[in-house]
């Protein structure tokens, strides 16, 4: 068995820009919606998949911004995409994938616990999503992320080859080179290589030394790096924690059984469909796993 876990806020944002406008009668923007269905009808075809679930963000907002007023915000999101929202969760539901509608938590904390939930009962977890916040989650060749775009896999050896740390210390890597996707600012002057080097010879971002001469190993402007370190360690820290995933997100799944993807909820499917001017799109998407 496969436990597929979706992105499902990331396949909305793509199918936005990737797709041409289109409204309904009433003038509703509809283009991502149709992206989004042709790309699960894709998915959905694929004869291994067994179990499959749709993480959201229902809010663009969680407990994140309590703690860091320069967290990522809904602000700039452009109105067209933000409003099919509700219609990407409705358009998962009928197509038969479980939805997690995330509130309090964001989607990939919805996905990283899934991932941790259910890894166990599976063959293997693919999490589908280019987000390298996910590859933590990354285990082995058992939970592996997929860029569904690049047709590309990173198990624990693809996400050291691209990140040039274990996924265990991805938080640690972004709390120091920042995220500018997520708002998160990062340490003045660390690059991705300085990062790497020095979390991999020292462990971790909370056992790297002040003394840069303590460090385990040499690296490039090394006094610089350790100052602007050892004056917002606090900072790091907090970065840290924004940059960990949660694995005990509340999901309204419980077993894994209630994954099982069972077929399109044709009726439901079908008004859906005919409600946004999508009547075609009912032939193409099948109706039974395989």
């Amino acid at each position: 068995m496969l436990l597929h876990l979706i992105d499902g806020t990331y396949e909305l944002f793509r199918a936005f820009f990737a797709m041409p406008s289109e409204r309904t009668r009433d003038g509703q923007e509809v283009g991502a919606v149709r992206g989004l269905i042709g790309s699960m009808a894709a998915l959905l075809r694929n004869p291994r998949l067994t179990h499959v679930a749709a993480a959201t963000d229902h809010v663009i907002e969680s407990f994140r911004n309590q703690l860091f007023a320069g967290y990522k915000t809904g602000e700039g999101i452009d109105m067209d995409l933000f409003s099919q929202f509700p219609l990407a969760e409705e358009a998962f539901a009928a197509l038969g994938i479980a939805v997690w509608p995330m509130v309090e938590f964001e989607a990939d904390d919805g996905l990283a616990t899934g991932a941790a939930r259910w890894g166990g009962e599976v063959e293997q977890v693919q999490i589908l999503s280019p987000d390298k916040d996910l590859c933590q989650c990354v285990d082995g060749s058992h939970i592996v992320t997929v860029d569904r775009r690049r047709e590309k896999i990173y198990d624990d050896i693809g996400v050291r080859e691209k990140f040039g740390v274990p996924p265990k210390l991805i938080p640690d890597l972004l709390a120091l080179v920042g995220d500018t996707a997520d708002g998160v600012p990062g340490i003045p002057g660390w690059g991705m290589k300085s990062a790497a080097t020095v979390l991999n010879a020292c462990g971790s971002l909370e056992t790297i030394p002040d003394d840069p001469r303590a460090w385990p190993v040499k690296v490039r402007g090394a006094e610089r790096l350790a100052a602007a370190l050892a004056a917002q360690r606090t900072d790091a820290t907090l970065y840290k924690l924004l940059t960990t995933l949660r694995t005990d997100a509340t999901l309204p799944h419980q077993s894994l059984d209630e994954l099982r993807w069972q077929g399109v909820d044709r009726p439901r499917f079908e008004a859906l469909c005919a409600c946004l001017g999508f009547g075609e799109l009912a032939k193409r998407v099948p109706r039974s796993a395989g």
